[in-house]
C-alpha cells in the first residue's frame, strides 16, 4: 500500500494497519499513527518489520491464532478481537480493537485506539445502567401501589363483610319494630359505605409509603397466636351465617413461643387472606382448622378446609399476580399474591397443597424472632 491520502485518512482515525508477512510478522503499511510511539521503545516508520506478539503488543497473541484461520479461508468478511486495555510506557491507559481483514489476497491487521469510543460506550453503559435502576425502581413502586390497593380492598370490604353478616344475623333475634327499623337503617348505610369505598378507590392517585418495614425485634414482632385468635374471633359470625365453622386445631401449644419476624397488620392479612379463600371454596356445613406448628427455627401456619381443592392446572399459578380461582369469586387476583411477597419479604415460604382427605392446604413459614437478621 503506498503512501497516500487513504494512509493518512487511517492515521487520523487513530488506526494502525499491518500487512502480515508470515506467522507473528508484520510490516508497518501507510502512516503511523501518533498513539504508536507511546508503547514501542524503538521509532517505528513506514515500512518496518516488527513482531507480534514477540515484540509488541503481546495481548494480540489468542486472536492472532484466529486471524490466522481467518486469513487462510480469504474470508472476505472481517474477524474482531473485542475490546481490550493497555497501558503504555507512561503509565496511560488505552483502549484498542483489533480486526483481521483480506484485502485482494494481502492480510491485513488493524489496531484501533478507542480512547473516544470507549468513553462514549462507558457512558452508554452507565445510561443504560442508570435507566434499568429507575425502570426497576419504577416497578417496585408500582408494585407497592398494587399492594396497597388490595389491601384497602381487603381491610374495609372485609370489615364491612363481617358487619352485613352481624346484621344478617341479628334478623333472626326478637327485635322490636323500632329495632328492625333500625337494623334496615344500618343495612343502607352498609351499601353506601361499599360505594363510597368504590369511589375512593376509582380515584387514587396519591403515593403510598414503603410497605416494606418489618421488625425482628422480640418486642415489636407479630405473634402467630394471638393474630389467629383474633381473627377466628371477627370472622366466626361469618362462617356462622354460612352454616360454618372456623377453629383452632386442638394440639396448637397455647404455652409455646408463636412471635415470628414481621409486621402485625400485614400478619393479620396473610392469614386472613387465606382463611377468607377457604370460607369462599369450602360447602355449608363444612369445617376450617388454623394449625400453628413449630418447625425448627420457624413456625408454620397451616389452613385446612374441606372444599374441593384446587385444579393441579391452576395451582402453579396461585400466587401469582391476578390470578383466580375456577369460579373467580376472589375479590381482584391479588390476595394471594399480596400474602407471596410479603412472605418471601420476610425471608419466609408460601405453599398450597391438596388434602388427602379432600380438600385444600395452604400454608405458609415465617422465621422465628432472632433467627434472621433484617434484610436489606
Amino acid at each position: 500500500m503506498s503512501h497516500s491520502i487513504t494512509a493518512d485518512v487511517f492515521a487520523a482515525l487513530k488506526i494502525l494497519v499491518l500487512e502480515r508477512l508470515n506467522v507473528g510478522s508484520f510490516r508497518v503499511t501507510g502512516t503511523v499513527p501518533n498513539w504508536l510511539g507511546s508503547f514501542c521503545r524503538r521509532p517505528v516508520i513506514s515500512g518496518m518489520q516488527i513482531l507480534i506478539p514477540e515484540e509488541e503488543f503481546l495481548f494480540l497473541e489468542n486472536f492472532l491464532i484466529d486471524a490466522e484461520e481467518f486469513w487462510q479461508s480469504n474470508n472476505e468478511d472481517k474477524l474482531k478481537s473485542g475490546l481490550w486495555t493497555q497501558i503504555d510506557l507512561t503509565g496511560q491507559e488505552y483502549h484498542f480493537e483489533a480486526s483481521a481483514i483480506c484485502i485482494n489476497h494481502q492480510k491485513i491487521l488493524l489496531i484501533e485506539s478507542l480512547d473516544g469510543e470507549y468513553k462514549e460506550m462507558q457512558s452508554i453503559i452507565q445510561k443504560a445502567r442508570e435507566n434499568e435502576l429507575t425502570y426497576q425502581q419504577f416497578l417496585k413502586e408500582n408494585q407497592k401501589k398494587e399492594v396497597l390497593i388490595h389491601c384497602i380492598i381487603h381491610d374495609i370490604a372485609g370489615q364491612l363483610s363481617g358487619i352485613n353478616c352481624c346484621l344478617a344475623l341479628l334478623e333472626f333475634e326478637n327485635l322490636t319494630p323500632k329495632g328492625k327499623e333500625r337494623l334496615e337503617i344500618g343495612r343502607k348505610q352498609s351499601v353506601k359505605q361499599e360505594m363510597l369505598i368504590r369511589q375512593i378507590l376509582d380515584a387514587f392517585l396519591a403515593e403510598v409509603q414503603s410497605l416494606e418495614a418489618f421488625s425482628v425485634d422480640v418486642d415489636k414482632a407479630p405473634d402467630a397466636l394471638i393474630s389467629t385468635q383474633e381473627l377466628i374471633e371477627i370472622l366466626t359470625p361469618t362462617f356462622t351465617l354460612n352454616k360454618m365453622r372456623l377453629l383452632l386445631a386442638p394440639n396448637v401449644d397455647l404455652t409455646a413461643d408463636w412471635k415470628v419476624v414481621g409486621d402485625k397488620s400485614r400478619l393479620d392479612r396473610v392469614i386472613s387472606n387465606l382463611t377468607e379463600n377457604a370460607l369462599r371454596h369450602s360447602p355449608g356445613g363444612s369445617v376450617v382448622t388454623i394449625d400453628l406448628q413449630q418447625d425448627g427455627e420457624y413456625v408454620l401456619v397451616i389452613v385446612n378446609d374441606q372444599g374441593s381443592g384446587v385444579a393441579p392446572e391452576m395451582a402453579q399459578n396461585l400466587f401469582q399476580k391476578f390470578s383466580q380461582g375456577k369460579d373467580r369469586s376472589g375479590r381482584v387476583g391479588l390476595g394471594l399474591y399480596f400474602c407471596r411477597i410479603t412472605v418471601e419479604r420476610w425471608g419466609g415460604e408460601i405453599g398450597y397443597s391438596p388434602r388427602p382427605e379432600g380438600g385444600s392446604r395452604f400454608w405458609l413459614r415465617l422465621p422465628k424472632v432472632g433467627r434472621v437478621r433484617r434484610m436489606e
